[in-house]
């Protein structure tokens, strides 16, 4: 237990940059992968093109791979982006394309009256999407969009990999230090598991209060 007490501040510090990373890479793969599922969606063919070619490649190479290739690779090129931000760019990428396809599952689930309405009364697609469908289509998908969030953390321990030193390049410090593998891994994976049980109780709860809200207009 010692390898624990002895080394919270290194660990509260991982700790620190796992969330960072963990938020900063779903808030971005949030707002582009919302983007993504708008021009599935949208009239303009090339651009429903463009959003399914994403989604097949963002969703089926592994995060490891991004990271290498945006961390490491890019350099060879004459893109140099730091490490810790490599890795945010390969989860937000990653990340997208789960997002797009959450997102746009539940557009799909829009009752179409209310677009066919918004569209007699002369609304442009962007609008309709803005104001009416995309709201109703976040708040269907919130447990959904909550596991993309767990897979962002989850992923993050990646970082690891390529140099960034969050909770698991920590935890493989200490033990490699105290050999102490049982103890530190064990604390390193429940603290994944308590995020992750954290946010799918946050994700609940505010799926119910807007399913509370929604009653309470319609009443």
């Amino acid at each position: 237990m010692s390898a624990i007490t002895d080394n919270l501040a290194d660990i509260g510090s991982g700790l620190l940059i796992t969330l960072v990373i963990s938020v900063l890479s779903y808030a971005g793969g949030l707002v582009l992968g919302s983007l993504m599922a708008i021009l599935r969606v949208g009239p303009i063919p090339p651009l429903r093109a463009l959003g399914a070619a994403w989604v097949t490649v963002a969703c089926n190479i592994p995060n490891l791979c991004l990271m290498v290739l945006v961390g490491l690779a890019l350099p060879n090129v004459g893109i140099r982006i730091p490490l810790f931000w490599s890795v945010i760019v390969a989860l937000v990428f990653s990340s997208s394309g789960f997002v797009c396809e959450t997102v746009r599952s539940g557009i799909n689930s829009v009752p179409k009256g209310q677009i066919e309405a918004a569209r007699a009364l002369g609304m442009p697609f962007w609008l309709i999407i803005r104001g009416i469908v995309l709201p109703q289509a976040l708040a269907r998908t919130i447990q959904p969009l909550v596991n993309v969030f767990i897979a962002c953390l989850i992923g993050s321990s990646l970082a690891a990999a390529v140099g960034v030193v969050e909770l698991t390049a920590v935890t493989q410090r200490i033990n490699q230090e105290r050999a102490a593998g049982v103890i530190t891994f064990l604390t390193s994976g429940l603290t994944y598991l308590a995020i992750a049980f954290a946010a799918t109780k946050f994700g609940g709860r505010l799926e119910r209060r807007l399913e509370f809200m929604g009653k309470e207009e319609r009443a």
